[in-house]
């Protein structure tokens, strides 16, 4: 299946932003440390890069409906580029303070919102909204950022420091100049009609409705969010459960993150084959099964062995459902509200994730460090028992059908680019338009499918 020309530029723009967020990644912490030894202050850088996304989540996928996407990702990045910059020049000058790093941490997470809603809407757009295509496109897509940013990147990013405060900025700054160049040669599209009339916070609300109202949009967006508070509990504890536990340094615990991350590259790459061989809902319970049973195996582990191999175990299941769920809710949510269901999505995600800090480390504190693995592994599986029947092969097949009819004449960008300038072509983005605006107003897709028993 040959994959549109501006995919390669999309990849390639994603994969050198990755690789320089992995690299700030590691050095923004390291370069705090170097202000101060307060953990409550080193916390708060940390915590400053989660805070867009439980502020302006849903907003923000309201305003990239609005915008035109390519522009939106450009752009962000250009912004980007000057913010750490500016922050490099800070480094040199000895103007480094906590404040400025989390307010650097802040605006770096809140273009990270903008960038990965615009570009999770766009690719429907450049890849024509096939569902085997988008799945190719995200198991690249996921494999290019799991190894930039989470092997390739946190080295670079610690070997940088070591040459001064400002070089892992100026490289990060630089990847994101390089990663803006290529976005704004990518193919312009048409910008999703949405009506002008309504206020920007009644299209955020229509947005997370359109979510909570489709039983199958609902059970995409609650594996992640109840998945985040047990990953969370886990992450919380792993360290000290791998040191007292296990009997590993901070070199095994760093080979223990190796086979996570290895694990998830390997089912992101397979992830396709298993939506073709099994049906894509019964994969997403395979894979979120496979998850709490991998969570449950590291509580068990005697040794560091064990412990690696069930990692890489859920990393795997981890990969092939960042596949999986993406690519589905592009291939059946109409392109104006893209936007707001994907941050909405996102945004349940974060908020969970405080949730699940919290409760790793009570549990660890009242019980013992084997707890919050065993309770996580619990509410995995508990999880997926639930959205089982909220993600089925029947409601997935029904919404690609219903998705099927308005969006089936939509070519790659390739073909849109030659005819979107002409009044017919207009007049058919309108009526197009029109069709996905009747389709939102009567719920979402999978309750117009199978009735009325399908809405929450």
């Amino acid at each position: 299946m040959k994959m549109p020309t501006g995919f390669g530029r999309l990849w390639t723009a994603q994969t050198v932003s990755s690789l320089g967020d992995g690299v700030t990644h590691a050095a923004l912490p390291l370069i705090a440390l170097t202000l101060t030894r307060d953990p409550m202050a080193l916390a708060v850088v940390t915590a400053a890069g989660t805070v867009p996304w439980l502020l302006f989540g849903v907003l923000g996928g309201a305003l990239v409906d609005r915008w035109d996407r390519r522009r939106t990702m450009w752009v962000t990045d250009a912004a980007r580029t000057v913010l750490l910059g500016v922050t490099a020049g800070a480094a040199v000058f000895g103007a480094l303070s906590i404040p400025l790093l989390a307010a650097v941490a802040f605006l770096l997470a809140l273009g990270g919102l903008f960038f990965d809603t615009a570009a999770t809407a766009y690719l429907p757009d450049l890849l024509g909204r096939d569902p085997g295509r988008l799945e190719r496109a995200n198991a690249r897509l996921r494999g290019a950022q799991t190894a930039a940013s989470g092997f390739a990147g946190p080295p670079a990013g610690s070997a940088l420091l070591a040459l001064g405060r400002s070089v892992p900025l100026l490289a990060d700054a630089a990847s994101f100049a390089l990663s803006a160049l290529l976005v704004r040669s990518l193919p312009a599209v048409p910008r999703p009609a949405v009506s002008a009339r309504e206020s920007l916070l009644r299209q955020a609300r229509a947005g997370a409705s359109y979510v909570f109202k489709d039983r199958l949009l609902l059970g995409l967006a609650l594996r992640p969010a109840v998945g985040n508070v047990a990953f969370l509990a886990v992450e919380t504890v792993l360290a000290l459960f791998a040191r007292e536990r296990l009997g590993v340094g901070a070199f095994g615990f760093g080979l223990l993150l190796t086979a996570e991350a290895t694990g998830g590259l390997l089912g992101a790459g397979i992830a396709s084959f298993l939506g073709r061989r099994l049906g894509t809902g019964t994969a997403l319970t395979c894979t979120a099964t496979i998850e709490g049973l991998a969570i449950m195996g590291l509580a068990a582990a005697p040794n560091a062995y064990v412990a690696g191999l069930a990692l890489a175990v859920c990393g795997a299941g981890m990969g092939a459902t960042m596949v999986l769920g993406p690519s589905l809710r592009q291939a059946i949510v109409p392109a104006h509200l893209m936007g707001r269901v994907a941050s909405t999505s996102r945004m349940l995600a974060m908020c969970a994730a405080p949730f699940g800090a919290f409760l790793g480390g009570w549990l660890a504190t009242t019980f013992d460090l084997r707890t919050p693995l065993y309770a996580a592994a619990g509410l995995l599986l508990a999880m997926t028992a639930v959205t089982a029947t909220m993600t089925t092969n029947r409601r997935v097949e029904a919404a690609l059908r219903l998705a099927r009819p308005a969006e089936e004449t939509i070519e790659p960008i390739e073909a849109y680019a030659t005819s979107a300038s002409t009044p017919d072509a207009a007049e058919a983005d309108v009526a197009h338009a029109g069709v996905d605006h009747l389709r939102a107003a009567g719920g979402g897709p999978v309750a117009q499918a199978v009735g009325v028993g399908a809405e929450v």
